[in-house]
């Protein structure tokens, strides 16, 4: 998927080098946790069913990773009864450099509005309420606040775009 200057494009093991080495960086570990343990589980959910990953690339840049899910195949995730079709995004911006420069709210406006044109009623997503900047990028996005969630990695703030 091609859209304002963001290309979408589905992830593949040769990616793989470059997604671990962006779980390294410190401003990724930060939030998303072990690298190591971030790596295994982004490498095993390559060939899941009910997870598409992307790497996201302004121009012909690399910069970030985006995964798309259905919640209903990780009904642990905290996430409680949602409509069918709704789907859940996880995301980072890899590169240092292109932080704060509005990338994150832009590409995820943008993803988000072709999943909703796609026919999802709605997309999920669960930051760690004390990540300010991703839940700011997430509002800017069109994401509004619904409610704290218990997840298998501790509270997070569940925040939804609807149709």
């Amino acid at each position: 998927m091609v859209a304002s200057g963001y290309v979408f494009r589905p992830m593949s093991t040769a990616d793989l080098p470059l997604v671990q080495r962006w779980l390294a960086a410190a401003h990724v570990a930060r939030w998303w946790g072990d690298p190591e343990e971030q790596f295994a589980l982004v490498n095993e959910d390559l060939d899941h069913p009910s997870m598409d990953q992307f790497i996201v690339a302004s121009g012909d840049r690399p910069f970030a990773y985006l995964q798309c899910y259905d919640p209903a195949a990780w009904p642990d995730s905290g996430f409680g009864q949602q409509p069918d079709g709704a789907r859940g995004i996880d995301q980072f911006i890899g590169e240092q450099d292109m932080i704060d420069r509005g990338h994150g709210s832009a590409f995820i406006c943008v993803f988000t509005d072709g999943v909703l044109r796609a026919g999802a009623p709605c997309v999920l997503t669960d930051p760690d309420p004390a990540n300010a900047r991703a839940v700011r990028s997430y509002e800017k996005a069109g994401f509004h606040k619904a409610r704290l969630v218990e997840t298998p990695n501790g509270t997070a703030l569940l925040m939804m775009r609807s149709a």
